[in-house]
């Protein structure tokens, strides 16, 4: 490969722009080039944007310096770093043009994991533009090519989950936006996303939990530290009503109702997070008992969940129905036997009481083999 002599002469044009603490990159970048040392110029380039400082000039160094050598490195580092100046053009459109060109450079079998991310990117600013046709497409078309991977680099997980969890936002889809997003979540180191995106993501995360029709067991997120970016803040109250629910405490629910005028969303659908709440308060119910104490009366349901009497059987078969509990109901006696609820994750309060329960339990234990102890001596004697 022939040094191009236009490449130190831009070198140093983008040095005497650029602020103090990037103009020593520049002096490497010529010197590494030079010396055809690709994998250490990779390392240096990469090092570069990640400095927030490096935004405006990475379009122009990935044109005119990274291209003329993109063969040397990693096509994957390479896409990652199209990426990165893709987010520095701030007309979406042009964004997307931008990694459409790089995406068809990468489109070979022995690159698809690169295709994959370089894909995803591009999606992602078709879903800003709106384009929801082609969005579904492209994860489709992905997704097919990362279930076929032996094993997949984490950024490209995040990239999939990401754009595909934007893309359930949109279309409202709570139950599939909660999953992708936990996905994702998992896939990246928290601290490095922004404080606003935390918050964001936090936020949106407490709203799918919350709405999505199948959701009744919030324990990931409850245990997820991205809900402490709501401490402090004016959507605090968002991770106390996650805590409401999960413990099925009506009252609370109804003290932090007034909020819901702040997300008109939940206020649209305040009909079905009451009869939510009422489900998970029956379901703290059956738990709060011990295993063979659970045959409760319908009037018990309808003091728990604050119900009228009539709506309980209705209330108790829609917990039968989404699997949330399992027994019977004797519609004579007015009583609901449970052998079984869905297991959740549990707060410090709800911890304490199965301490409490587990401790009662063993001193019946002990109790009974007290007795048992004493009618063996009469046995023998």
């Amino acid at each position: 490969m022939e040094i191009d002599s236009d490449i130190p002469q831009f070198l140093a044009a983008q040095k005497q722009h650029a602020p103090a603490s990037l103009q020593n990159y520049y002096n490497t970048f010529e010197d590494l080039y030079e010396r055809k040392l690709w994998h250490q110029l990779t390392l240096s380039v990469q090092e570069f944007v990640s400095k927030p400082e490096s935004g405006p000039f990475q379009v122009a160094l990935y044109h005119q310096f990274i291209s003329d050598w993109a063969g040397k490195m990693s096509q994957l580092k390479l896409v990652t770093l199209g990426v990165s100046a893709a987010r520095q053009i701030p007309d979406h459109k042009e964004a997307r043009e931008f990694l459409k060109t790089l995406t068809e450079k990468v489109n070979k079998d022995e690159t698809r994991d690169a295709y994959v991310l370089a894909k995803m990117e591009t999606t992602h600013f078709g879903l800003l533009l709106g384009d929801l046709d082609s969005t579904k497409s492209d994860l489709e078309e992905c997704s097919k090519y990362l279930d076929s991977f032996d094993s997949v680099d984490p950024q490209i997980n995040a990239s999939f989950l990401r754009v595909s969890a934007d893309y359930y936002k949109i279309k409202a889809d709570y139950a599939k936006y909660y999953k992708h997003a936990l996905l994702y979540l998992a896939c990246v180191n928290i601290d490095d996303l922004s404080t606003a995106e935390k918050a964001s993501r936090a936020n949106d995360l407490a709203l799918s939990a919350l709405l999505g029709d199948s959701i009744y067991n919030f324990g990931e997120l409850l245990m997820h530290p991205i809900l402490e970016s709501l401490v402090g803040t004016e959507r605090e109250w968002l991770k106390n009503l996650l805590y409401a629910f999960n413990s099925g405490d009506i009252g609370k629910f109804e003290a932090l109702a007034p909020h819901f005028s702040q997300e008109q969303i939940l206020q649209n659908n305040i009909t079905s997070l009451r009869q939510k709440i009422c489900l998970m308060s029956l379901t703290e119910t059956v738990f709060k008992r011990n295993s063979d104490n659970r045959s409760i009366p319908f009037s018990t349901i309808s003091s728990e969940t604050k119900l009228p009497l009539e709506e309980v059987e209705i209330l108790v078969m829609k917990a039968l129905s989404l699997g949330l509990i399992k027994g019977t109901i004797d519609q004579v006696d007015e009583v609901v036997r449970v052998h079984w609820v869905q297991p959740r994750v549990l707060d410090r309060q709800q911890i304490q009481g199965m301490q409490e329960r587990l401790t009662a339990w063993n001193e019946n234990v002990k109790k009974t083999a007290i007795v048992m102890e004493a009618e063996a001596v009469d046995v023998y004697a």
